[in-house]
């Protein structure tokens, strides 16, 4: 992988540059390591017009071919991994762990894809009088995937591999923070011989632009978006009058309780696991940490200590565990919340400010570990995500006050519960507005399971056998003989 690279677009199985392009940077240097080509909506309508074209003959290809090429694209990625997580720390600014980590688990998704697609299976139901029914599933046509910067790897393939898998075109839109790995990973998967038409990507430092033109053709049939609230709900009122299959994974603001029972050493390494991994970049992240009041004293001087310990620096610097943010506007958000909740009574347990790195060339945009303690329901921080390396901690008296602490958020994402009750832990999951829950388990998101959440943190799911139905249509049959 050379210094500096270039991300051009996949259109009709070429790849091409348009006339423009926009700089790539690396958000610990701000030093420019890239440029991007910037697609208009001309290249966006040819895209389309490209998938349009290849939809037919890629729904016809049996599941087992289709599988082959994301097979192959795995197997491609993980002998490349080392490469490609240089690329993606510096692109992102995530450690090389998480990256290599982010990249495995992209494997990991494009083989469970492979294996979904032979599995997308509809299905008869009993005879009635009239005779027998049957239930067909479909691939619902071109689809649009646009994904975030924050795991520019993992939720890209996911989107990507799943639709393949379902007989669905696809068009990359990539986030224009982070264009030079997903291009690298679409290439790889371009490169496996797929059929033109069936890949495109499109990079652009205008995406509204290119996808309101999308959103206006009737040929784009389903839209799968990670990213802000604000943004996928914008998604829904821009569909004007073509209505279309829409997956929404958006804003989180999740919760993490610490039952009286819990193994407290083993509860403070998850939620520091689960807060601080990605510097806090995380729609998963866990935001705000309820610790029941009797082992308050006991779980904050754990967590102090292991996040004291978290090393602050640039991805590839050896023992680095928290990067930098991935600009400005997400810094002054968190500083904007620290300081609001200081102002109403919170104390700092660790951080509180700015990291300043002794290295002049590292200019980015970087923040401390922090723990807040003493949070109250009227501090920012309680209600608006952070995305960023700070931790909320509240008590809790009862199952009930802390489930209700939970809940009161108009996100439901992911919940993170610690304790050795079984009997509590149940009624707890069932209670819990949320969509993925971690029970003494700080990475709950796999391949294998369903991702999405409730309320306005999204619709419909990615990944586990229900990913791929979002990709489908039913169609019901009834046959009379």
């Amino acid at each position: 992988m050379s210094d500096t690279a270039v991300a051009t677009l996949l259109i009709e199985g070429r790849w091409v540059a348009a006339p423009s392009s926009f700089e790539v940077v690396d958000p610990a240097s701000l030093e420019v390591i890239g440029r991007a080509s910037d697609a208009g909506v001309d290249h966006a309508r040819s895209a389309l017009g490209a998938a349009a074209a290849a939809f037919r003959g890629w729904a016809e290809t049996d599941p087992e071919t289709r599988g082959g090429y994301l097979r192959a694209g795995a197997a491609a990625i993980r002998a490349r991994r080392d490469e490609l997580a240089r690329l993606l720390s510096r692109e992102n600014g995530k450690p090389l762990a998480e990256a290599a980590g982010e990249l495995t688990g992209a494997a990991r998704m494009l083989e469970w894809a492979a294996e979904e697609g032979r599995r997308a299976n509809g299905r008869v139901t009993p005879a009635s009088a009239a005779g027998p029914g049957l239930v067909l599933r479909s691939p619902v046509g071109p689809v649009l995937a646009i994904t975030p910067w924050n795991f520019p790897a993992s939720m890209l393939i996911r989107k990507v591999g799943l639709a393949l898998a379902a007989g669905c075109p696809v068009l990359a839109k990539p986030a224009e923070q982070t264009p030079l790995i997903a291009t690298a990973l679409l290439r790889i998967l371009q490169e496996t011989g797929l059929p033109a038409g069936v890949l495109q990507s499109l990079t652009t430092a205008r995406p509204a632009e290119l996808v309101d033109a999308l959103l206006a053709d009737d040929r784009l049939r389903k839209v799968s978006f990670t990213g802000s609230t604000e943004v996928g709900l914008g998604l829904l009122r821009r569909t004007g009058s073509v209505l279309r299959r829409t997956s929404l994974e958006m804003g989180g603001h999740s919760p993490a309780i610490v039952f009286a029972d819990a193994d407290l050493e083993a509860a403070a390494s998850g939620v520091v696991t689960a807060k601080f991994f990605n510097a806090g970049q995380s729609c998963t992240a866990v935001n705000r940490l309820y610790v029941h009041e009797s082992v308050r004293e006991e779980l904050l001087a754990l967590v102090e200590k292991k996040t004291a310990a978290l090393q602050v620096g640039r991805g590839d610097a050896e023992g680095a565990a928290v990067g930098p943010l991935i600009d400005e506007a997400g810094l002054a958000k968190v500083e904007r919340q620290v300081a609001d909740a200081v102002g109403k009574g919170a104390r700092v347990l660790v951080g509180g400010g700015r990291w300043e790195p002794t290295d002049p060339e590292l200019r980015g945009h970087f923040f401390q570990p922090t723990v807040l303690t003493d949070v109250t329901p009227d501090m920012l921080i309680t209600h608006e995500e952070t995305f960023g390396p700070v931790l909320a901690v509240s008590t809790f008296t009862d199952d009930e006050e802390a489930v209700s602490l939970a809940n009161a958020t108009e996100y439901g994402l992911a919940a993170y519960v610690f304790g050795s009750d079984l009997r509590r832990i149940w009624r707890v999951l069932d209670r819990l507005d949320f969509g993925v829950i971690g029970v003494n388990d700080p990475a709950p998101v796999r391949p294998e399971l369903p991702f999405g959440g409730q309320k306005n943190s999204g619709q419909e799911r990615e990944g586990g056998s229900e990913g791929i139905e979002a990709y489908t249509e039913a169609k019901a049959v009834a046959l009379r003989f």
